[in-house]
Protein backbone atom coordinates (compact mmCIF):
# COMPACT_ATOMS: atom_id res chain seq x y z
CA UNK A 1 0.00 0.00 0.00
CA UNK A 2 1.27 3.42 -1.34
CA UNK A 3 0.44 5.70 1.38
CA UNK A 4 3.13 9.05 0.43
CA UNK A 5 1.14 10.91 -2.07
CA UNK A 6 -1.57 10.99 0.83
CA UNK A 7 1.35 12.11 3.22
CA UNK A 8 2.02 14.56 0.80
CA UNK A 9 -1.39 16.34 0.69
CA UNK A 10 -1.64 16.20 4.01
CA UNK A 11 1.33 18.24 4.48
CA UNK A 12 0.46 20.47 1.37
CA UNK A 13 -2.89 21.17 2.95
CA UNK A 14 -0.96 22.43 6.13
CA UNK A 15 1.17 24.63 4.29
CA UNK A 16 -1.89 26.22 2.78
CA UNK A 17 -2.98 27.09 6.34
CA UNK A 18 0.57 28.68 7.17
CA UNK A 19 0.32 31.77 8.82
CA UNK A 20 -2.82 31.35 10.24
CA UNK A 21 -3.45 33.09 13.59
CA UNK A 22 -3.62 30.86 16.70
CA UNK A 23 -6.92 30.93 18.38
CA UNK A 24 -4.91 30.04 22.48
CA UNK A 25 -1.89 32.22 21.77
CA UNK A 26 -3.71 35.46 20.46
CA UNK A 27 -1.14 38.43 19.88
CA UNK A 28 1.82 36.24 20.80
CA UNK A 29 1.89 33.63 18.05
CA UNK A 30 2.69 35.38 14.43
CA UNK A 31 0.80 32.49 12.31
CA UNK A 32 1.19 28.70 12.23
CA UNK A 33 4.05 27.00 11.17
CA UNK A 34 3.80 23.37 10.63
CA UNK A 35 6.45 20.99 12.22
CA UNK A 36 7.58 18.50 9.94
CA UNK A 37 5.87 15.75 11.91
CA UNK A 38 4.36 17.20 15.47
CA UNK A 39 0.57 18.01 15.23
CA UNK A 40 1.88 21.54 16.76
CA UNK A 41 3.26 24.96 15.42
CA UNK A 42 6.86 25.38 15.69
CA UNK A 43 6.15 28.63 16.86
CA UNK A 44 3.85 28.36 20.18
CA UNK A 45 3.66 24.69 20.31
CA UNK A 46 -0.09 24.72 20.32
CA UNK A 47 -2.11 22.10 18.29
CA UNK A 48 -3.35 22.70 14.95
CA UNK A 49 -6.77 22.60 15.85
CA UNK A 50 -5.85 26.00 17.54
CA UNK A 51 -4.89 27.61 14.35
CA UNK A 52 -8.23 26.90 12.81
CA UNK A 53 -6.76 24.78 9.86
CA UNK A 54 -9.87 22.31 8.80
CA UNK A 55 -12.46 23.56 6.05
CA UNK A 56 -16.08 22.00 5.73
CA UNK A 57 -14.94 19.37 2.98
CA UNK A 58 -12.55 18.35 5.08
CA UNK A 59 -14.49 17.88 7.81
CA UNK A 60 -16.94 16.23 6.17
CA UNK A 61 -15.05 13.75 4.20
CA UNK A 62 -13.14 12.35 7.33
CA UNK A 63 -17.02 11.73 9.26
CA UNK A 64 -17.98 9.99 6.17
CA UNK A 65 -14.96 7.91 6.45
CA UNK A 66 -15.44 7.54 10.00
CA UNK A 67 -19.73 6.40 9.91
CA UNK A 68 -19.01 4.67 6.77
CA UNK A 69 -19.24 0.62 7.20
CA UNK A 70 -20.74 1.24 10.45
CA UNK A 71 -24.90 1.25 11.36
CA UNK A 72 -24.55 5.15 11.51
CA UNK A 73 -23.63 4.98 7.21
CA UNK A 74 -27.27 6.51 7.07
CA UNK A 75 -25.71 9.82 7.73
CA UNK A 76 -23.36 10.29 4.96
CA UNK A 77 -24.10 10.39 1.20
CA UNK A 78 -21.83 8.63 -1.78
CA UNK A 79 -20.55 11.11 -3.94
CA UNK A 80 -18.06 10.00 -6.68
CA UNK A 81 -17.58 6.79 -4.72
CA UNK A 82 -16.43 8.32 -1.63
CA UNK A 83 -18.38 8.51 2.17
CA UNK A 84 -19.03 12.54 2.90
CA UNK A 85 -21.33 13.32 6.04
CA UNK A 86 -24.47 14.50 5.20
CA UNK A 87 -24.43 17.53 8.09
CA UNK A 88 -27.58 18.29 8.88
CA UNK A 89 -27.61 22.36 8.31
CA UNK A 90 -30.99 24.24 10.10
CA UNK A 91 -31.88 27.84 8.28
CA UNK A 92 -34.30 29.96 10.57
CA UNK A 93 -35.97 32.67 9.56
CA UNK A 94 -37.83 34.94 11.31
CA UNK A 95 -39.52 38.51 10.48
CA UNK A 96 -38.46 41.72 11.77
CA UNK A 97 -40.49 44.35 13.47
CA UNK A 98 -40.20 47.60 11.77
CA UNK A 99 -39.24 50.64 13.73
CA UNK A 100 -39.71 53.43 10.99
CA UNK A 101 -42.63 55.95 11.96
CA UNK A 102 -45.46 55.66 9.46
CA UNK A 103 -46.33 57.22 6.58
CA UNK A 104 -49.36 59.56 6.09
CA UNK A 105 -51.37 60.83 3.32
CA UNK A 106 -52.59 64.58 3.79
CA UNK A 107 -56.22 65.56 2.18
CA UNK A 108 -56.22 69.69 2.11
CA UNK A 109 -59.77 71.00 1.91
CA UNK A 110 -59.83 74.84 1.09
CA UNK A 111 -63.02 75.21 3.14
CA UNK A 112 -64.64 73.77 6.06
CA UNK A 113 -67.20 75.16 8.44
CA UNK A 114 -65.21 76.92 11.19
CA UNK A 115 -64.72 75.88 14.69
CA UNK A 116 -65.66 72.28 14.27
CA UNK A 117 -63.96 68.78 15.33
CA UNK A 118 -61.96 66.98 12.18
CA UNK A 119 -64.55 64.44 12.81
CA UNK A 120 -67.45 66.78 12.07
CA UNK A 121 -65.59 68.69 9.65
CA UNK A 122 -66.52 65.31 7.51
CA UNK A 123 -70.33 65.66 7.84
CA UNK A 124 -71.06 69.41 8.08
CA UNK A 125 -71.12 72.23 5.81
CA UNK A 126 -71.55 75.77 5.85
CA UNK A 127 -69.24 78.73 6.68
CA UNK A 128 -66.07 80.15 5.52
CA UNK A 129 -62.62 77.71 7.02
CA UNK A 130 -60.12 75.79 6.34
CA UNK A 131 -59.16 71.91 7.42
CA UNK A 132 -56.18 70.18 6.85
CA UNK A 133 -57.30 66.25 7.46
CA UNK A 134 -54.56 63.63 7.68
CA UNK A 135 -54.69 59.63 7.53
CA UNK A 136 -51.81 56.90 8.24
CA UNK A 137 -51.16 54.86 5.56
CA UNK A 138 -50.38 51.21 5.79
CA UNK A 139 -47.23 49.93 4.10
CA UNK A 140 -47.54 47.31 1.31
CA UNK A 141 -44.15 46.64 1.26
CA UNK A 142 -42.97 42.94 2.11
CA UNK A 143 -41.18 42.39 5.45
CA UNK A 144 -37.42 42.04 6.11
CA UNK A 145 -36.30 38.89 7.93
CA UNK A 146 -33.75 37.45 10.12
CA UNK A 147 -32.29 34.91 9.04
CA UNK A 148 -29.57 32.52 11.42
CA UNK A 149 -27.87 29.68 10.14
CA UNK A 150 -26.50 26.44 12.43
CA UNK A 151 -23.86 25.02 10.85
CA UNK A 152 -24.95 21.54 12.61
CA UNK A 153 -28.10 20.18 14.04
CA UNK A 154 -29.51 16.81 15.43
CA UNK A 155 -30.78 15.47 11.98
CA UNK A 156 -34.44 14.07 11.81
CA UNK A 157 -36.27 16.38 14.16
CA UNK A 158 -38.78 18.98 13.35
CA UNK A 159 -37.53 22.49 13.37
CA UNK A 160 -39.31 23.32 16.88
CA UNK A 161 -37.38 20.47 18.43
CA UNK A 162 -34.12 21.12 17.21
CA UNK A 163 -34.49 24.74 18.33
CA UNK A 164 -35.58 23.60 21.62
CA UNK A 165 -31.87 21.42 22.11
CA UNK A 166 -30.26 24.56 20.42
CA UNK A 167 -31.66 26.53 23.32
CA UNK A 168 -30.64 24.14 25.88
CA UNK A 169 -26.88 24.45 25.03
CA UNK A 170 -24.55 27.54 26.50
CA UNK A 171 -25.03 30.13 23.76
CA UNK A 172 -21.21 30.41 23.27
CA UNK A 173 -21.16 26.49 22.11
CA UNK A 174 -24.13 27.16 19.77
CA UNK A 175 -23.15 26.28 16.47
CA UNK A 176 -24.39 29.37 14.30
CA UNK A 177 -22.40 30.29 11.02
CA UNK A 178 -19.79 32.85 11.76
CA UNK A 179 -20.16 32.63 15.54
CA UNK A 180 -17.62 31.74 18.23
CA UNK A 181 -20.11 28.84 18.70
CA UNK A 182 -18.76 27.65 14.85
CA UNK A 183 -15.85 27.67 15.50
CA UNK A 184 -15.81 25.74 19.02
CA UNK A 185 -17.42 23.14 16.41
CA UNK A 186 -15.06 22.77 14.19
CA UNK A 187 -12.25 22.80 16.91
CA UNK A 188 -13.59 19.67 18.67
CA UNK A 189 -14.09 17.98 15.75
CA UNK A 190 -10.18 18.30 15.00
CA UNK A 191 -9.46 17.43 18.85
CA UNK A 192 -12.02 14.90 19.77
CA UNK A 193 -11.77 12.60 16.21
CA UNK A 194 -8.31 13.21 15.01
CA UNK A 195 -8.28 11.73 11.33
CA UNK A 196 -4.91 10.18 11.77
CA UNK A 197 -6.71 8.17 14.30
CA UNK A 198 -8.75 6.20 11.51
CA UNK A 199 -6.77 7.36 8.20
CA UNK A 200 -3.31 5.82 7.59
CA UNK A 201 -2.28 8.14 4.88
CA UNK A 202 -2.74 11.27 7.36
CA UNK A 203 0.13 9.61 9.72
CA UNK A 204 3.15 11.19 9.70
CA UNK A 205 4.84 8.65 7.41
CA UNK A 206 3.92 5.09 5.41
CA UNK A 207 2.76 2.97 8.34
CA UNK A 208 4.67 -0.56 7.67
CA UNK A 209 2.55 -3.38 6.40
CA UNK A 210 1.85 -5.23 10.35
CA UNK A 211 0.82 -2.03 12.00
CA UNK A 212 -1.57 -1.09 8.64
CA UNK A 213 -3.03 -4.11 9.69
CA UNK A 214 -2.89 -3.50 13.52
CA UNK A 215 -4.74 0.01 12.41
CA UNK A 216 -7.84 -2.04 10.34
CA UNK A 217 -8.34 -4.47 12.96
CA UNK A 218 -8.66 -1.73 15.13
CA UNK A 219 -11.04 0.63 13.33
CA UNK A 220 -13.33 -2.42 12.47
CA UNK A 221 -13.72 -3.50 15.98
CA UNK A 222 -14.41 0.10 17.50
CA UNK A 223 -17.12 0.73 14.52
CA UNK A 224 -18.75 -2.55 15.40
CA UNK A 225 -18.44 -2.42 19.11
CA UNK A 226 -18.34 1.26 20.22
CA UNK A 227 -19.10 3.97 17.70
CA UNK A 228 -22.79 5.87 18.25
CA UNK A 229 -24.17 8.74 17.58
CA UNK A 230 -26.37 10.29 19.89
CA UNK A 231 -30.28 10.35 19.27
CA UNK A 232 -32.47 12.97 20.01
CA UNK A 233 -36.16 12.97 21.15
CA UNK A 234 -37.87 14.00 24.42
CA UNK A 235 -38.30 12.24 27.06
CA UNK A 236 -39.54 8.29 26.73
CA UNK A 237 -39.29 8.43 22.63
CA UNK A 238 -35.77 7.10 22.45
CA UNK A 239 -35.50 4.69 19.68
CA UNK A 240 -38.96 5.28 18.03
CA UNK A 241 -37.10 5.84 14.69
CA UNK A 242 -34.20 3.05 13.63
CA UNK A 243 -32.24 4.02 11.02
CA UNK A 244 -33.00 3.42 7.36
CA UNK A 245 -30.71 0.04 5.99
CA UNK A 246 -28.59 1.39 3.30
CA UNK A 247 -28.21 -1.09 0.36
CA UNK A 248 -25.00 -2.59 0.03
CA UNK A 249 -23.14 -1.16 3.40
CA UNK A 250 -22.37 -3.28 6.61
CA UNK A 251 -24.63 -2.30 9.36
CA UNK A 252 -24.68 -3.61 12.70
CA UNK A 253 -26.95 -3.89 15.52
CA UNK A 254 -25.43 -1.57 18.25
CA UNK A 255 -26.09 -2.84 22.16
CA UNK A 256 -23.66 -3.15 25.20
CA UNK A 257 -24.19 -6.25 25.62
CA UNK A 258 -25.14 -7.80 21.75
CA UNK A 259 -28.42 -7.71 23.04
CA UNK A 260 -31.42 -6.11 21.28
CA UNK A 261 -31.73 -2.36 21.96
CA UNK A 262 -35.02 -0.78 21.67
CA UNK A 263 -35.25 -1.33 25.29
CA UNK A 264 -37.94 0.64 26.90
CA UNK A 265 -37.03 3.41 28.94
CA UNK A 266 -37.01 2.64 32.64
CA UNK A 267 -39.17 5.69 34.31
CA UNK A 268 -39.50 6.34 37.80
CA UNK A 269 -43.26 6.28 38.64
CA UNK A 270 -44.53 8.97 41.42
CA UNK A 271 -48.10 8.70 42.40
CA UNK A 272 -50.25 11.34 40.72
CA UNK A 273 -52.60 13.44 43.20
CA UNK A 274 -55.24 13.92 41.53
CA UNK A 275 -57.24 10.73 42.78
CA UNK A 276 -57.08 9.22 40.09
CA UNK A 277 -54.79 5.97 40.40
CA UNK A 278 -52.84 6.98 37.60
CA UNK A 279 -48.90 7.28 37.98
CA UNK A 280 -47.25 10.72 36.63
CA UNK A 281 -44.16 9.38 34.61
CA UNK A 282 -40.31 10.59 35.70
CA UNK A 283 -37.54 10.51 33.28
CA UNK A 284 -33.83 11.22 35.29
CA UNK A 285 -30.09 12.29 33.59
CA UNK A 286 -28.23 9.56 33.74
CA UNK A 287 -25.62 11.96 33.86
CA UNK A 288 -26.41 14.64 36.80
CA UNK A 289 -29.68 12.65 38.08
CA UNK A 290 -31.40 15.46 37.81
CA UNK A 291 -35.08 15.52 36.20
CA UNK A 292 -35.71 15.28 32.63
CA UNK A 293 -38.87 17.71 31.85
CA UNK A 294 -41.38 15.94 29.68
CA UNK A 295 -41.72 18.92 27.44
CA UNK A 296 -37.38 18.99 27.10
CA UNK A 297 -35.51 16.77 24.31
CA UNK A 298 -32.87 14.70 25.67
CA UNK A 299 -29.98 12.68 24.31
CA UNK A 300 -30.38 8.63 23.99
CA UNK A 301 -26.99 6.86 23.32
CA UNK A 302 -27.92 3.23 21.69
CA UNK A 303 -24.64 1.41 23.08
CA UNK A 304 -26.04 2.66 26.36
CA UNK A 305 -29.84 0.93 25.97
CA UNK A 306 -33.17 3.51 25.78
CA UNK A 307 -33.30 3.05 29.48
CA UNK A 308 -31.03 5.84 29.91
CA UNK A 309 -31.12 9.61 29.01
CA UNK A 310 -28.75 12.50 29.22
CA UNK A 311 -30.09 16.59 29.30
CA UNK A 312 -27.76 18.06 26.35
CA UNK A 313 -25.70 19.51 28.59
CA UNK A 314 -24.35 16.40 29.99
CA UNK A 315 -24.03 14.63 27.36
CA UNK A 316 -20.28 15.12 27.17
CA UNK A 317 -17.14 12.80 27.64
CA UNK A 318 -16.89 11.62 30.80
CA UNK A 319 -12.50 12.07 30.36
CA UNK A 320 -12.38 15.44 29.37
CA UNK A 321 -15.87 16.43 30.21
CA UNK A 322 -16.50 18.11 26.70
CA UNK A 323 -19.44 17.88 24.64
CA UNK A 324 -19.70 15.23 22.27
CA UNK A 325 -19.18 16.99 18.65
CA UNK A 326 -22.08 16.35 16.82
CA UNK A 327 -23.20 14.00 19.13
CA UNK A 328 -20.77 11.60 18.00
CA UNK A 329 -19.61 9.44 20.97
CA UNK A 330 -17.97 5.92 22.12
CA UNK A 331 -18.69 3.33 24.73
CA UNK A 332 -16.71 1.98 26.94
CA UNK A 333 -17.18 0.20 29.96
CA UNK A 334 -20.43 1.80 30.91
CA UNK A 335 -19.06 5.56 29.68
CA UNK A 336 -19.38 8.03 27.36
CA UNK A 337 -16.09 8.60 25.70
CA UNK A 338 -14.89 11.03 22.64
CA UNK A 339 -12.95 9.46 19.93
CA UNK A 340 -10.08 10.91 21.11
CA UNK A 341 -9.94 9.50 25.07
CA UNK A 342 -12.04 6.26 24.11
CA UNK A 343 -8.56 5.56 21.19
CA UNK A 344 -5.68 6.17 23.73
CA UNK A 345 -7.61 4.19 26.22
CA UNK A 346 -7.26 1.48 23.80
CA UNK A 347 -4.50 2.00 22.02
CA UNK A 348 -1.12 3.99 23.63
CA UNK A 349 -0.67 6.89 22.09
CA UNK A 350 2.75 9.16 21.02
CA UNK A 351 3.56 12.56 23.20
CA UNK A 352 5.32 13.57 19.88
CA UNK A 353 3.45 12.75 17.10
CA UNK A 354 -0.09 12.70 18.60
CA UNK A 355 -0.69 9.25 16.47
CA UNK A 356 -1.73 6.09 17.82
CA UNK A 357 0.70 3.59 18.49
CA UNK A 358 0.28 0.56 16.48
CA UNK A 359 4.14 -1.31 17.30
CA UNK A 360 5.09 -3.03 20.38
CA UNK A 361 8.18 -1.56 20.34
CA UNK A 362 8.02 2.49 22.06
CA UNK A 363 9.38 4.49 24.84
CA UNK A 364 7.26 4.54 28.09
CA UNK A 365 7.43 7.19 30.49
CA UNK A 366 7.72 6.98 34.10
CA UNK A 367 4.77 9.13 33.90
CA UNK A 368 2.79 7.52 31.62
CA UNK A 369 3.42 9.04 28.40
CA UNK A 370 4.45 6.76 25.29
CA UNK A 371 6.43 7.84 22.31
CA UNK A 372 7.40 6.58 18.96
CA UNK A 373 10.92 5.51 19.72
CA UNK A 374 11.91 8.08 16.89
CA UNK A 375 9.57 10.67 18.60
CA UNK A 376 11.43 10.62 22.36
CA UNK A 377 13.33 13.42 21.92
CA UNK A 378 13.74 16.93 21.91
CA UNK A 379 11.44 19.60 20.50
CA UNK A 380 14.15 21.83 18.92
CA UNK A 381 17.07 19.75 18.01
CA UNK A 382 16.16 16.48 17.89
CA UNK A 383 18.14 14.93 20.86
CA UNK A 384 16.81 12.03 22.22
CA UNK A 385 15.16 12.51 25.60
CA UNK A 386 17.41 10.04 27.72
CA UNK A 387 20.85 12.44 26.99
CA UNK A 388 18.99 15.92 28.27
CA UNK A 389 20.51 18.83 25.78
CA UNK A 390 20.73 22.57 26.17
CA UNK A 391 18.01 23.26 24.36
CA UNK A 392 15.26 25.82 25.88
CA UNK A 393 12.21 23.82 26.45
CA UNK A 394 9.91 26.35 25.00
CA UNK A 395 7.77 26.42 22.72
CA UNK A 396 7.13 22.87 23.56
CA UNK A 397 4.10 20.70 22.46
CA UNK A 398 1.48 21.48 24.97
CA UNK A 399 -1.01 18.39 25.93
CA UNK A 400 -4.34 17.91 24.58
Amino acid sequence: MDLTSGVEKMWSAAVVGKGATCLSCKGICSGFLPHSWRKACTQCGCGVEDHGHSSDLEDDHKMGRLLANSKYVHLTAKVKGIRVYKRNRMVITNPVVSRKDPTFNTITYDWAPPGLTQKLVRREGGREGRSVITNPVVSRKDPTFNTITYDWAPPGLTQKLAMLYMELLPEEKRPVAGTEGAMYRRRQLMRQLPVYDQDPSQCHGPLPEDQLQAMSVFMKRFKEEALGVGEVALPGEGGANPPPVVKGEKQKDGTGNGQATNVQPDPVDTPTTNGTGCCKIEYHCSGCGELAPLDSPVVYAEWAGYDKQWHPTCFVCSECGEALVDLVYYWREGELLCGRHYCQRTRPRCSGCDELIFCEDYKKGGDGQAWHQDHYCCWRCGQSLDSPCSCPQTPSPKPV
